[in-house]
This record gives structure tokens, sequence and C-alpha cells, in this order.
């Protein structure tokens, strides 16, 4: 083929592509996940295999998704990172929340706590970067210690953890109309009592044995279970997760639990 067809049928190509119909799927509808896992875990207890709808947790060290590819093969709700502490935007945010939204996966936003910044200037801080877009699904607060800051090594007791995390939390619902969702880990969970937060549905992270392991009594509604999952659309590892019911318990809690 000459070099001048071969840019012809390039540009052709080049701009199929481009005409190529975003894909979607309706919001609420659940696909089957299509997933694997780099280092999968052999579930003694009910695996999450077992539930229905899946969906992913991204951030910045996430390269952009192919947003389309991902929700046709299970990827039902996406967890975005917005914010950290006072002052910290994830600059990958907009990127994720563009491509989850018109790909018609169910996108919340989340904040990494900080310690040594008060809980009203980080509630402040999110609701300055989170637009409150209608269907959206309810804010996160992401609450764990974080044993590589170079700036914060503070700790605080467990009271005043759950006391600051309730400020936090008060002042999103506010604004958004929705109780937040809190996300944690099994130590800093226990180390926190953090079942003593009022009214709370938890997101909670458990790699190697099923939350009701991990932790005993308490309900969650989201289960991260790896961080080396393999989902078509995006490089490398991903965290993924679980919704804890049926495909119409979860149409249900969406019709409940998105901001208007």
């Amino acid at each position: 083929m000459s070099p001048l067809r071969i840019l012809v049928v390039l540009a052709a190509l080049g701009l199929a592509a481009c005409a190529a119909p975003q894909i979607s799927v309706p919001l609420g509808t659940v696909t089957s996940a299509n997933f694997s896992d780099r280092k999968p875990h052999d579930w003694v207890r009910q695996p999450p295999q077992s539930y229905a709808v899946h969906g992913i947790d991204v951030a910045r060290f996430q390269s952009p998704l192919n947003w389309g590819q991902a929700r046709v093969n299970g990827v039902n709700f996406a967890f975005i990172k917005a914010t950290e502490g006072g002052d910290l935007l994830d600059p990958m945010f907009a990127d994720h929340w563009q491509g989850a939204g018109r790909s018609g996966v169910a996108r919340g936003a989340y904040h990494f706590y900080y310690f040594c910044t008060t809980p009203q200037a980080q509630a402040r801080w999110f609701i300055q970067n989170v637009p409150k877009t209608p269907g959206m699904l309810p804010p996160v607060l992401d609450m764990e210690w974080n044993p590589f800051s170079p700036t914060c090594t503070l700790r605080p007791p467990p009271h005043i953890v759950r006391r600051n995390a309730q400020i936090f939390l008060r002042i999103l619902k506010a604004h958004y109309g929705q109780q937040p969702i809190v996300y944690t880990t099994p130590d800093f969970y226990q180390k926190n009592q953090m079942g003593r937060l009022g009214g709370t549905e938890f997101w909670l992270r458990s790699t190697a044995a099923h939350p009701s392991e991990k932790y005993p009594s308490e309900r969650w509604t989201f289960w991260q279970y790896t961080s080396t999952g393999r989902v078509p659309g995006a490089l490398g590892d991903l965290d993924i997760n679980v919704y804890a019911g049926t495909p119409a318990s979860w149409e249900n809690w969406l019709a409940r639990r998105q901001i208007r």
C-alpha cells in the first residue's frame, strides 16, 4: 500500500473513532461483572462474586478510563476521589467524574480525611469542589490512618475522631441533602469504635475475609474486596467493590439515596 493510501486509511479510521457513539447504559441498569484479579483471594465465606452489583473506586493513580467499556463489563457504580484535607483537589477528579456520568455509572465523590485540619475546613473544601449534581450518590468520608503522610502523623483519640467525623458528616448532609457514607478499614474501625457513629451507612474494606469476619455485627452497604482487580477499559490494578443487596434493592437504594 502506498504511503498516501496509508494516510487516507488512517485518517478514515480516526474519523470513524471520533464519530463512534459514546457507550452508555441507563443509570441503575445492572450489568454483570466481567472482572479478574491479579492476586485473587480464596474466599472461605460468601465470595464477592456471589453479589450481583459491582463497582469501582478511582483516584489520580488511575489513568483515564474507557468508562463506556467499563460500564458494559460490570461497573455499575464508582466512588471517585475528589478532595483531601483542606486544600488538595485530586487532579483526575473532573476527568473521572465526567466520564462516569456520560456512561451511566452511578457516581459518588469521596473525601480523604486529614487529621491535622479541622473538619469544618475540610467540609468547606469538599463542598467548594464537588458540585451538587442531581443523581449523584451520597458523598463519602474516607477515614483511615495514613502512615505515609509526610506532614501529619497525628492520631487523635477515638472520641475526637468520632466527634470530628460527626461534624464533617453534619455539614455535608446539610448541603447535599443526604447522609454521607463512611469508608473505613478494619484497624481504624476497631481502634476508633466507628460502629458508635449512629445512623451511618458503611463502605468497608476487607480484602482477606468477608466483612462479617472483620466487622462482627456491623451492617454494610458497600464492600471493597480487592485492590488488585482488573477491569475492561482500565489499565493496571483497581479497587473493586460490591453492593450488599440484589439488583432490585439496588434500584430501590438509588431511588432513595440519590441526591436531588
